[in-house]
């Protein structure tokens, strides 16, 4: 069952009771990668294993994105600002627990030729049980992210 998630801004992935951060460079070049999560958003399930669907709603506005095992969330981008920050905001779930969500990507240049440090924020609240469950799964996102962003970099470079 669906159920909409406290509005939060940009500021949350500062403050969330649970913020799990993950980077990575890779040899993309910022604006690149930048183009991949904000612009191409059909494409994240060609380089994000969990996802089975991405689409942009309302021009670019919204995103309406499902993972394999039937998790689906309406979004609210906050910000796209190319090439160094793109973030949205989960406005409704079907998993549960969950009270609010922020995820922002930094792209950074590494200073060594044209390539990207990658910076996740996965900020959070919910119930107990779910930031529990959530920190519990610190490793498995972890994987998943660097898989991901590895995937990412390939795709670009193809």
């Amino acid at each position: 069952m669906a159920h909409r998630l406290r509005s939060v801004g940009l500021d949350f992935a500062e403050t969330a009771p649970v913020r799990l951060v993950f980077a990575r460079e890779v040899p993309a070049a910022p604006r690149a990668v930048f183009r991949a999560l904000a612009e191409d958003v059909p494409g994240w399930a060609d380089w994000y294993s969990a996802v089975s669907l991405a689409r942009p709603l309302d021009g670019g506005a919204r995103r309406e994105v499902r993972l394999k095992g039937g998790v689906r969330f309406e979004e609210t981008v906050l910000a796209a600002k190319e090439p160094e920050l793109y973030a949205y905001r989960v406005d409704v779930t079907n998993a549960p627990g969950m009270r609010a969500l922020v995820e922002e990507w930094r792209l950074l240049p590494t200073g060594i030729g044209t390539g990207t440090r990658v910076q996740w924020t996965f900020a959070a609240d919910g119930t107990a049980a779910f930031r529990l469950v959530l920190k519990a799964a610190r490793t498995g996102l972890g994987r998943a992210f660097r898989d991901a962003v590895i995937s990412l970099d390939r795709r670009i470079a193809a």
